[in-house]
Order: C-alpha cells, then structure tokens, then sequence
C-alpha cells in the first residue's frame, strides 16, 4: 500500500435497536410518538414518526422529525468513525432508519420548495449508498390513508323497514304487434 492509499475504514453502522422495533411493531398509528417519548435517542423511532408525518401530508412536521432522526444516526455513526460521505450499508438492517431519514427529510424538504436542500440529501442518501433509494421507493411506500365510511349509510332508515331491492328491472314497454 502506497503512502497516497488509505486502507478501507470498516463499514459504518447504526446500533441495533431490538427494543424500539418491538416497541414500534406494536405500536399503531396513534402510539407512534410515545414510543419516541420512551426512546428519545433512537434514530429508528424519529424516523418512523416522520414517516408517519410524510404518509399524512404533513411536510413540515416530517421534515422537522427526520432532520432530528438524520443528526441522531450521524451522532452515532460519527462515534463509531464514520465520516460524512462515508458508505452507510443498507445491507445492515440499523442503518436503513438513517437512510430512509434522509430520504424522508428529501421528500418534505421537495414538498416545501427547499428544492436546493432537496438535493442536497439527494447526494447524501446516494453517496452513503447508491442503492438505498430505489430500495426505500420500493420497500417504504407512504401510507395511504382510506376514507371511513360511517355504518349508518348502509343500515336501513327505520329499524323495522323492509328490505328492498336495490336494483330495479327496467321497465320494458309492452309492444303488441311486433313483427
């Protein structure tokens, strides 16, 4: 090895947070912040509150969590020698909290108009690895949300009313004579 080669740092990765993915495994829609609340350092439960934020439109609160969940995983990474620009494996199951932050704090940033920070973390989520965001696209769809139809729409108008039909036969007109 010349003195110009370095030799390959090891692969950067985030800790595994087995007690945040039960929590959040058990968590629903409406829990998710609580599960934030009892684990405020993880990066993993930052980001899938953003991506809950970004799955309801609401940008500007999805861009606020995943910039929090981005600072926390590069505090981490930069703990165990990680450099910025540096590879963050998707490979390695902890580190997709802080890609798919990035491509969240990406997305919301898009949606604001911040189009010159947009593409900023467009560049980070790529050079950290280059398949990560074809792999978030297809994996980490946002949620759609489904209308509720309220039940009393389909329940009969009086309780003792009598079931009708609700497709009628048309009415054929009689033609006598026909030939």
């Amino acid at each position: 090895m010349t003195p110009e080669e370095t030799a390959p740092g090891p692969e950067a990765s985030l800790a595994d947070e087995p007690e945040v993915r039960r929590a959040l495994a058990e968590a629903d829609r409406a829990s998710v912040a609580a599960v934030v609340a009892e684990h405020p350092s993880s990066p993993l439960a930052w980001t899938e509150l953003a991506d809950l934020a970004d799955s309801e439109g609401r940008a500007i609160e999805a861009f606020a969590y995943a910039a929090v969940a981005v600072e926390l995983a590069r505090e981490q990474l930069s703990a165990s020698g990680w450099q910025p620009g540096s590879a963050v494996p998707w490979a390695d199951e902890p580190n997709r909290a802080y890609l798919r932050a990035l491509d969240t704090q990406r997305r919301a940033a898009a949606g604001l108009g911040l189009d010159e920070r947009a593409g900023r973390l467009a560049d980070e989520l790529a050079s950290a690895d280059a398949e990560a965001p074809a792999r978030i696209a297809s994996e980490f769809t946002p949620t759609q949300l489904m209308p509720v139809v309220p039940a009393a729409l389909f329940a009969p108008a009086e309780a003792d009313a009598a079931p009708r039909d609700l497709i009628e036969e048309p009415a054929v007109p009689a033609t006598a004579g026909e030939d």
